[in-house]
């Protein structure tokens, strides 16, 4: 049974963020392909972290520039290696180059940091959008010393491939893999008069999201509850910290609700979904998990970037204020509008992220790769230069901390 390394930057929490599923769907996608799964972090564990041992993965915990994991690759040989993130194939690419040579390595992106932060500095300083930071010397390094990167977002392959020419076949468009929504699953959706208020979720330690809380308390909520005088605004997230708390407002309606233990759960309890994003990157499993719990959801271009299919959306998407006011009002109240969202949005999940589509075709893919390794790394030449020695700062770094924390 062949064997497949993910090495995590943090432990998966699927209550806490899209990442956390992002990264447990892929870990699940390996299992049904009969591959034997490992997983391994240098960060500490949360009560929100997912026991994946219950699933038959084997996890271990590992220490950041350590050479007991040097002796853990020489022994495990892993054929493939998953790195959670460029920062994780910073930190372990070199050890794995070393110690296992032979091991297809991919880089699961989540989205493009350099991308979403260079998002925000156009949004918050009010200039122009400038993508290369240093941020992307870094992440585009990564990409290229990795044999293959995983993108959820078909709108970041074209910028890869059309503003920093990194090859196409370096990169695969991997959306978040999910089941179909079928007709027995609808039955069971709470009704338009079953639900009511207004929601949003999202991890506060993720930038994007808390900024859209901050704007939907300044900018959208103040226009909104004057024309919807019964509803409320509940926002859900993990690590809420005081400075979310303190947008906790009854009188005005606006109340922070914290975490969500159970999304869809939460989310069929809601008549929409309202998240006016202004910057990010990747795609949102929030909207996501609206989908699959029939909730309809209004957003920003910005916030459907990649996710719609042929202009379609189970909701609203608009990026004019007084608009985006107008239209979740007429979404809220009109009845047969809130419908045809509802099943627009069952057949874009359905369409566009089925993993149905894209399970057996990558697996392939992997099998392709890993059996023409030698041909694939032949033709990456400019992974091949910042795998050399004399670009290879991470690893001196790491073996300084190393030596540094032995003598201590």
């Amino acid at each position: 049974m062949l064997k497949v390394l993910f090495i995590g930057l943090v432990w998966p929490e699927p209550t806490s963020s899209a990442a956390g599923t992002r990264i447990l769907q892929l870990v699940r996608m390996f299992q049904e392909a009969n591959f034997n799964v490992h997983f391994v972090s240098a960060a500490g564990r949360s009560p929100h972290s997912y026991p994946l041992h219950r699933d038959g993965v084997q996890e271990k915990a590992i220490l950041l520039n350590d050479r007991s994991f040097d002796d853990y690759l020489k022994k495990l040989q892993p054929e493939i290696v998953v790195y959670d993130r460029f920062i994780v194939e910073e930190q372990f690419g070199w050890r794995i180059r070393e110690y296992c040579p032979e091991a297809l390595t991919i880089l699961d992106t989540e989205d493009l940091h350099f991308l979403r932060k260079a998002r925000e500095e156009a949004i918050k300083k009010d200039q122009a959008l400038d993508c290369f930071n240093d941020l992307a010397k870094r992440e585009l390094a990564s990409l290229y010393r990795t044999d293959l990167s995983l993108l959820i977002s078909k709108a970041e392959i074209d910028i890869l491939v059309e503003r920093f020419a990194i090859p196409e076949g370096q990169l695969y468009y991997l959306p978040f893999l999910e089941r179909r929504v079928e007709d027995v699953d609808v039955d069971a959706w709470n009704t338009f008069d079953q639900r009511e208020h207004i929601m949003f979720i999202g991890n506060f330690l993720h930038e994007p999201n808390w900024n859209t809380v901050q704007f939907l308390k300044t900018k959208i909520w103040p226009l909104l509850r004057k024309e919807l005088p019964n509803v409320e605004l509940h926002i859900y997230g993990a690590y809420a910290t005081q400075k979310v708390y303190q947008l906790h407002q009854p009188k005005e309606r606006f109340f922070i609700k914290d975490r969500a233990e159970d999304v869809l759960s939460t989310m069929s309890l809601y008549r929409l979904l309202v998240a006016p994003i202004r910057f990010g990157a990747g795609i949102k499993g929030k909207f996501i998990d609206a989908m699959r719990s029939g909730t309809p959801s209004v957003t920003t271009s910005m916030g459907a970037e990649s996710m719609t299919l042929e202009g379609r959306w189970g909701g609203v998407i608009e990026d004019d204020i007084a608009k985006f006011v107008q239209q979740t009002v007429l979404l809220y109240q009109n009845e047969k509008m809130w419908k045809e969202s509802q099943r627009e949005g069952q057949r874009l999940l359905n369409d566009r992220f089925d993993k149905e589509l894209y399970e057996s075709d990558f697996i392939e893919h992997l099998s392709y790769m890993k059996a023409h390794l030698d041909s694939f790394r032949s033709k990456n030449y400019i992974g091949q230069i910042l795998s050399s020695q004399q670009f290879n700062s991470t690893k001196y770094m790491a073996l300084w901390i190393e030596e540094k924390n032995r003598n201590r």
